[in-house]
């Protein structure tokens, strides 16, 4: 399983990465598509009212860095979320199929938003993977079960000390 994820990380943050130093380098291309997706978010959420070429600039460092991280195995489960919570609005600004009145464009504008459905299908199963070892919620709710007891622990420990005792003391009589 180790080996399938070493391949499948670089494989499935590739685009993240390409497409967040594309966007690094050319902001204003995108930031127009974003315009209406960064003031929809901005009436419900103030806070991320703003610039949209901030913004642009801001998601596409955040996808290439985390992407770099996903790719590479460093924090995988964050930067799988990171990259997971960049993708919802580029792909609601980008391919807003719904939107688009000529039927090829839809066509290929809904093909677009279905491939980055599926790569958040796969960042939401990335960010959840523990490598096979049971996760920080499950490992908190179980430690009381798991827990060694110190005196069990120490019991044999002083049987054998009493025994081996007792056998010095009936050593030392005979002598």
């Amino acid at each position: 399983m180790a080996v399938l994820r070493k391949l499948a990380r670089p494989l499935l943050a590739a685009p993240f990465v390409t497409g967040g130093l594309r966007t690094l380098r050319r902001p204003d291309a995108v930031a127009d598509l974003a315009g209406p997706v960064v003031r929809a978010v901005g009436e419900r959420i103030p806070a991320l009212a703003g610039d949209p070429l901030k913004l642009v600039r801001i998601t596409s460092a955040v996808q290439a860095g985390a992407g770099l991280l996903f790719a590479t195995g460093r924090a995988p489960r964050l930067s799988a979320l990171a990259l997971a919570a960049t993708l919802v609005p580029t792909t609601l600004s980008a391919h807003a199929f719904w939107t688009v009145e000529d039927p090829e464009e839809r066509a290929r504008s809904r093909a677009h938003f279905l491939t980055d459905l599926s790569a958040l299908g796969g960042l939401l199963i990335a960010a959840a993977d523990t490598h096979g070892k049971p996760s920080l919620a499950y490992r908190s709710r179980h430690a009381l079960d798991h827990r060694h007891p110190v005196r069990a622990v120490q019991r044999p420990v002083e049987a054998a000390t009493a025994s081996t005792a007792a056998r010095v003391k009936a050593i030392t009589r005979t002598l």
